[in-house]
C-alpha cells in the first residue's frame, strides 16, 4: 500500500470513528481519535501488525476498539490522553505565542489600515473623515482606550494633531502604500508615548489602565493558584504511590481497590503535575520580564521628563525616539497581560481532566487505607538516598556523572522525565523519582537516574533489557509515551511540544574545561632606588669624580672613518641684497613743423600764378 493510500485509509477510519461517537452523543476531535488509533495499534494485546495491510475485519475491529475506548467514562487513562492532546494543541512557547498574537492583531487591523491607505480623499469633508479614521486606527492599534469613548477620542486627537496636523494629509496621501503603513505605525507609537507621558504627569491618560500595577498583583496571584493546584496533585500522587507500594502482592487491599485503575490515576496526576510545572515556569518568566521592563519603563519616563523640562519647543529628532521607546515598552506590558490570561485559562482548563479521582477513589475510601502507611513526598524519598552513591569503579565500561563534577548536570536530558527506569520496568510501571546525587548513568548517549543505589547497579548490568521492558509497558499504556518522554522510541505519536524539545538531546555533559593560573612575581609594588649607596666611601668617590668633571673640557674630532656616522649641519648668513643706480633717463619735446602751401594749381593764362605759404606749426605748450 502506498503512502497516499495509507493516509486515505486512516482518514476514513478516523471519520467513521467520529461519526459513531457523534451518533452516541459524544463529540471527539480528530486529533484525539488519531492518537487513540495509533495507541491501540501499538498495543500488542490487540493483535494488530503494523507491517501488514489491514483487512476489513481488522478495520472494523479497530473502529470498535477505538469507539469503546473513547466512550469509556471511567478510564483515567483516557482522561490523561485527553489532557495531553489538549495541552499539545493549545500550548506553545512564549516566543511562538507572542509571534502568533502579533500576527492576529495585524490581521484584525488590516481592514482599517487598508481603508486609510487606499483613500483618495479630495474634499474637506472627505479629509476630515480620513483624519477620524486615522485617530480610530491609532486607538485600536495602541489599545489605550475605546474608539467609542468621546474623552479618549478627544485626547488621542489632540495628541495626534500636535505631531500630524490636518494640513499634512495632502503629503500623506501622496505617499506610496508601504510608506503610508509605516507612517501610521510611527504615528501610533508617538501618540501612545505622548499619552503615557501625559498620564504620568497627571494631565491625561483617559482609558489607560495601570498595567504594571495590574501585573504586579496578577502574577503572584496566578503563581499562588498554580502552586495550590500543584500541591493538590502532589498530595494525590503521594497517597497513590504509598498505596501501590503497599498493595504489591497483597490481595486484601487489591479487593478494595483496582490496582490497574489506581496506576492509571497515578499517571493522570503525574501528568497534571508535569504540565503545571511547565506553566509555572512560564509564570516565573513573566515575573522576571515584568521586573526588567518596569525598571526600563521608569528610567525611560525619567529621561523623557528630563528632556522636556517644561520647554515650549523641543526638536522632534530628540523627543520622538523617546516616545517610540516608551510605546514599545508599554506594548510589552500588554503582551504580558495577554500571555498571563492565556496561562490562567489553560490552568483552569486542565482541572476537568482530574474529575475521576474523586469519583473512583473518594477520600472516605482512601484515607482509611493510609492509616498504617507512611506517605512520603518526592523530596523525602530523595533525602532517604542522600549520601549513597554509585562507585564508578564497579562498572569500568559504563560512564557515570555526578552533580559536583558535571557543570550542566541540571540541563542534561534525563530519560523517563526524571523517574527511576528500573522501578518502572520491574514494578509494573510504578513511578518513583530518581536521585541525581546517586549517579547519572550514560548509556547509548542517553542519561538515566535511579531511586536507589541498588536500582542503579541492577539497571547498569543490562540497560537495554530494562529499556525494552519500559517500551513494552508504554505500548500497553499509551499515556506513558508522553509522560515518560519516549518520543525517540515512538516517533509516530510524538506530540509537537516534545518534538520541539528534541534539540535538548544534543546537549552533552560538561566534565572538563580549560583553565590556567598565573602567579605574580612580586605581590607588592617594588620600590628600589637604584642610586642608593650604603658605603660612604663610594659616595666620596662619586663626589670627587663629579668635582673633577667641572674642570674638564670635552673635545671631539671627526675622521674619515667616522664622518658618516652622524649628520652635520652648518648655518651661514645669506648675502644682503644691494642695488645701485648708474644713470637717469631724460626726455625733451620740440614743436612738430607743419606748413600748408596754397595756389599751386595756378590761375590759368589770364592771371599769373601766386603761391601762398601758411605756417601751421603749434607751440609745445599747446600740444
Amino acid at each position: 500500500m502506498s503512502h497516499t493510500q495509507a493516509e486515505s485509509v486512516i482518514k476514513n477510519i478516523i471519520r467513521e470513528i467520529a461519526q459513531e461517537c457523534a451518533a452516541k452523543g459524544h463529540t471527539v476531535s480528530e486529533t484525539m481519535i488519531a492518537f487513540v488509533v495509533k495507541a491501540i495499534v501499538l498495543d500488542p494485546r490487540n493483535g494488530f501488525n503494523v507491517d501488514r495491510t489491514l483487512t476489513k475485519d481488522d478495520v472494523q475491529k479497530l473502529i470498535k476498539l477505538c469507539v469503546d475506548r473513547l466512550l469509556d467514562t471511567k478510564s483515567p487513562s483516557l482522561e490523561t490522553i485527553k489532557m495531553q492532546v489538549y495541552f499539545d494543541l493549545n500550548y506553545t512557547t512564549r516566543g511562538e505565542f507572542l509571534e502568533e498574537h502579533h500576527r492576529v492583531l495585524e490581521s484584525r487591523l488590516a481592514p482599517v489600515s487598508r481603508e486609510i491607505t487606499d483613500s483618495r480623499a479630495r474634499t474637506a469633508e472627505e479629509l476630515k473623515s480620513l483624519y477620524r479614521k486615522i485617530v480610530s486606527y491609532v486607538l485600536l492599534r495602541s489599545g489605550l482606550g475605546s474608539p467609542t469613548d468621546i474623552k479618549v477620542v478627544r485626547e488621542a486627537t489632540a495628541a495626534l494633531q500636535s505631531i500630524f496636523p490636518h494640513t499634512e494629509l495632502g503629503t500623506f496621501l501622496s505617499l506610496a502604500k508601504k510608506d503610508k503603513e509605516r507612517q501610521l505605525k510611527e504615528l501610533t507609537m508617538i501618540v501612545t508615548g505622548i499619552r503615557l507621558f501625559n498620564k504620568d504627569c497627571g494631565k491625561g491618560g483617559e482609558g489607560i489602565d495601570d498595567l504594571p500595577t495590574i501585573l504586579k498583583e496578577a502574577i503572584p496571584a496566578t503563581a499562588k493558584h498554580i502552586d495550590s493546584e500543584l500541591q493538590s496533585s502532589r498530595d494525590i500522587i503521594y497517597n497513590y504511590t504509598a498505596l501501590i507500594e503497599d498493595m504489591d502482592g497483597k490481595r486484601q487491599k487489591g479487593n478494595l481497590l483496582n490496582l490497574s485503575q489506581l496506576k492509571e490515576a497515578l499517571y493522570n496526576a503525574r501528568q497534571h503535575e508535569a504540565l503545571l510545572n511547565i506553566i509555572l515556569a512560564d509564570v516565573m518568566t513573566c515575573a522576571q520580564q515584568l521586573e526588567m521592563m518596569d525598571k526600563q519603563y521608569g528610567a525611560q519616563m525619567e529621561q523623557l521628563k528630563a528632556t522636556v523640562q517644561l520647554k515650549t519647543a523641543i526638536p522632534t529628532a530628540q523627543v520622538y525616539p523617546l516616545f517610540i521607546s516608551l510605546s514599545k515598552l508599554w506594548n510589552n506590558f500588554q503582551d504580558e497581560i495577554v500571555l498571563l490570561s492565556v496561562i490562567s485559562n489553560m490552568t483552569a482548563n486542565l482541572q476537568p481532566f482530574l474529575r475521576l479521582h474523586e469519583e473512583l477513589f473518594p477520600a472516605d475510601v482512601i484515607q482509611p487505607l493510609l492509616v498504617d502507611l507512611t506517605v512520603k513526598s518526592d523530596e523525602e524519598r530523595i533525602k532517604e538516598s542522600a549520601g549513597i552513591r554509585v562507585n564508578p569503579l564497579d562498572f569500568p565500561t559504563q560512564e557515570w556523572y555526578f552533580p559536583e563534577t558535571t557543570a550542566n548536570y541540571d540541563r542534561l536530558p534525563i530519560q523517563y522525565h526524571g523517574f527511576c527506569g528500573f522501578v518502572i520496568a520491574t514494578r509494573d510501571g510504578l513511578l518513583l523519582p530518581g536521585n541525581p546525587n546517586t549517579g547519572i548513568l550514560k548509556h547509548r548517549e542517553r542519561y538515566y537516574i535511579f531511586s536507589s543505589k541498588e536500582a542503579a547497579y541492577k539497571f547498569a548490568q543490562d540497560p537495554d533489557h530494562y529499556v525494552t521492558l519500559i517500551g513494552e509497558k508504554a505500548k500497553q499504556r499509551a499515556e506513558l509515551i508522553q509522560l515518560l518522554e519516549l518520543h525517540q522510541q515512538f516517533s509516530s505519536i510524538t506530540p509537537y511540544s516534545q518534538a520541539q524539545a528534541a534539540e535538548k538531546l544534543l546537549m552533552k555533559p560538561i566534565t572538563k574545561c580549560n583553565s590556567g593560573t598565573q602567579t605574580d612575581t612580586h605581590f607588592l609594588e617594588s620600590n628600589i632606588v637604584k642610586s642608593y649607596e650604603w658605603n660612604e666611601w663610594e659616595l666620596r668617590r662619586k663626589a670627587i669624580k663629579l668635582t673633577n668633571l667641572r674642570q674638564k673640557v670635552t673635545h671631539s674630532m671627526q675622521t674619515h672613518g667616522s664622518h658618516m656616522r652622524r649628520e652635520n649641519f652648518s648655518q651661514v648668513y645669506l648675502p644682503k641684497q644691494v642695488g645701485t643706480q648708474t644713470k637717469r633717463d631724460g626726455a625733451s619735446n620740440v614743436p612738430k613743423p607743419q606748413i600748408f602751401l596754397s595756389g599751386l594749381r595756378g590761375c590759368g593764362l589770364s592771371k599769373p600764378t601766386t603761391m601762398v605759404k601758411v605756417n601751421l606749426t603749434r607751440d609745445v605748450e599747446e600740444s
